[in-house]
Parts: C-alpha cells; sequence; structure tokens
C-alpha cells in the first residue's frame, strides 16, 4: 500500500511539473556590481559628491580609474566659495602629484565651480597622458619579491611595457628590483642591449607604481654630450671662415688691408708712423721764442 502511494505521489508530483506547476520551483536572482553610495549620487546619474577634501580625492581618483575625461561633482557642507577653490586646488594637486595612478596617468586636471541651492556644483575635466588601455593592463604586486615573475612574464608576452602596482616596497625594494632585472637580462642574454627604462610613481622612495619601458629607444649615432654646456661641432664641419676644421685667421671678419708695394708700408701705416716717431720742430721746442 505505502509504494502505491509513494507510486502515486511521484507520478502527481510529474504531471504537475508537465502542466504548469514548474511556476512553484522558479527563484529569481540578482548580480552585484562594485558601487559606492557615498561618492555617487543616486539621483543624478554620472555625477559624484563630496563633503570634505578626502571625499574630493576619492571622487578624483574614481575618475581617474575609469579614464573618465569630464565629469560633474557636487560639494556639500561648504560654507563659502573660497573654501571651495580651496579644496579643489589642494586635491587636484595631491591627486596628480602625490597619488601613484593620478601621478603615472595624469597630465592635468581642470576644475570649475558654481554655487547652487543647498550645494556647489564642479565642472571637472581631466588629461591624460596614459591609455585607457593602459591603465587596464596594471598589474598588481604584492611586494618586490614578484617583479622577477611579473617581467618574466611580459617578456615571454613581447610586452613592450610594464606597470605595476606595488603593495609593499620596503627598505631593500631598489635592490631586490635592481637583482630581478639583472638575473633576467643575464637568462635572456640582454646584457648588451639597450638597458630598462624605470619610472617610478610618484618618487622612487616610496613608489606605488612602476613603470618599465622594456624598449626604449637607441641613442642616435654621432650624438656627442656636451661638455661644460658647449656644443660639440659636429665632424668634418666647417670652420668660422670656411675651412673644414680651421681656426680663423687673426682680422677675422676685419677690412683687409692693401697688401704693400715696393716695399713700403701702406698709407694709413705711414702717417701713424710720421706722428709718433717723427723729430718736433724746432720752432715749438724752443717755445716761439725769437
Amino acid at each position: 500500500m505505502n509504494r502505491k502511494l509513494s507510486g502515486l505521489a511521484a507520478l502527481a508530483l510529474a504531471l504537475c511539473l508537465l502542466t504548469g506547476c514548474s511556476a512553484l520551483l522558479e527563484r529569481t536572482y540578482s548580480t552585484a556590481e562594485p558601487h559606492s553610495s557615498k561618492f555617487w549620487e543616486s539621483e543624478a546619474a554620472g555625477t559624484l559628491r563630496a563633503e570634505n577634501h578626502q571625499d574630493v580625492v576619492n571622487d578624483l581618483l574614481l575618475l581617474v580609474g575609469q579614464h573618465r575625461e569630464t565629469a560633474t561633482l557636487r560639494l556639500y557642507e561648504f560654507e563659502s566659495d573660497l573654501e571651495v577653490a580651496d579644496t579643489l586646488e589642494e586635491a587636484t594637486m595631491e591627486v596628480q602629484q602625490e597619488t601613484p595612478m593620478g601621478a603615472y596617468a595624469v597630465e592635468y586636471i581642470t576644475a570649475s565651480s558654481h554655487v547652487q541651492r543647498g550645494y556647489y556644483e564642479v565642472a571637472v575635466r581631466i588629461g591624460y597622458r596614459r591609455t585607457l588601455e593602459q591603465l587596464q593592463a596594471v598589474v598588481n604586486a604584492t611586494s618586490p619579491g614578484a617583479l622577477y615573475s611579473l617581467l618574466a612574464a611580459a617578456l615571454d608576452e613581447g610586452k613592450t611595457e610594464l606597470a605595476v602596482r606595488m603593495g609593499y616596497w620596503g627598505e631593500d625594494g631598489q635592490t631586490r628590483l635592481e637583482d630581478a632585472m639583472r638575473q633576467l637580462r643575464e637568462e635572456r642574454e640582454l646584457t648588451e642591449t639597450v638597458p630598462w627604462e624605470v619610472n617610478y610613481y610618484p618618487g622612487q622612495e616610496k613608489p606605488g607604481l612602476i613603470e618599465f619601458l622594456l624598449d626604449p629607444p637607441e641613442p642616435e649615432e654621432g650624438e656627442l654630450p656636451a661638455e661644460d654646456g658647449e656644443t660639440a661641432p659636429e665632424e668634418g664641419g666647417e670652420g668660422p671662415n670656411g675651412e673644414e676644421g680651421g681656426e680663423a685667421p687673426e682680422n677675422a671678419g676685419g677690412p683687409e688691408e692693401p697688401p704693400e708695394e715696393n716695399g713700403e708700408p701702406p698709407q694709413g701705416k705711414e702717417e701713424e708712423a710720421s706722428e709718433e716717431e717723427a723729430p718736433g720742430d724746432p720752432a715749438k721746442e724752443s717755445g716761439g721764442k725769437n
């Protein structure tokens, strides 16, 4: 009997699923995306908000991370135009000069504000010296110990540049970086090639982002470094008087003097000699006495 009941129940369930009862088993799902309700205005798409200096810095870094060229900020809790102007100036300078990503990617930031009812509205424009693809290609490293493997992978993939965001640098970070590059260049037989160029952002002492240029341009041939601020002359160039490699003769650029004729000096020379060497007039020497 129990077997018959269980069989009937299974049959009923199967009929229910086939006849539209599957709606009882439907489930809804949702996806979550990174979003900061603190910085984005809920009612204005693409508009950020800020209430202090740090909020403005965070807003600008969000825009830089997205490679946004223009945006609108709403500033709350600011009491005067001067306070807004000072905050914008300090925040833009901090992002561009003191943050790793800003120093690496940003060329300039401009901001202009005007007062609204209850807040200041700021129009922001950002110019970049790195492309969106370059920003998206930045990789993360927890410490300088990971640089060797990241550089090796970049060479294997044929990349000409590598940007690494550093989580920790440490006192021996510079030494470990140089050791990693030296070891890798020796292993890949690259010691005779042009050295790689390394740039540190925002600075070399505590870099938050390091850029490696793995295929820098070679120096131009025949380009000699100038000494003591002077430009080295080009090889095979003409001298100042039209002579190759020669020095300018005396009286260069001055009027030419006529050659001596019959062993006599030029007229101008004779007059000078007569004034300097001619004996005095006896009448003048006697003082004009009779």
